[in-house]
């Protein structure tokens, strides 16, 4: 995988993990996932994925 493009899924993967926590903690509504403390748990798993996804450095053959 190409940087940028690595870079562009580490950052959506964050933004994705940022809107689990915000649902779970229940400060966005209008879904199942809303005030469910497992996804308040998971958010941050993924957002954290996500960043070090984003700012990974390509392995050397």
């Amino acid at each position: 995988m190409t940087r940028p493009v690595r870079v562009i899924v580490g950052v959506l993967v964050l933004l994705v993990g940022a809107l689990w926590t915000l649902q779970g903690l229940g400060y966005v509504g209008g879904s199942a996932m809303s005030g469910n403390t497992l996804w308040a748990v998971i958010g941050p798993i993924v957002a954290v994925a996500g960043l070090g996804l984003a700012l990974s450095r390509p392995r050397r053959p």
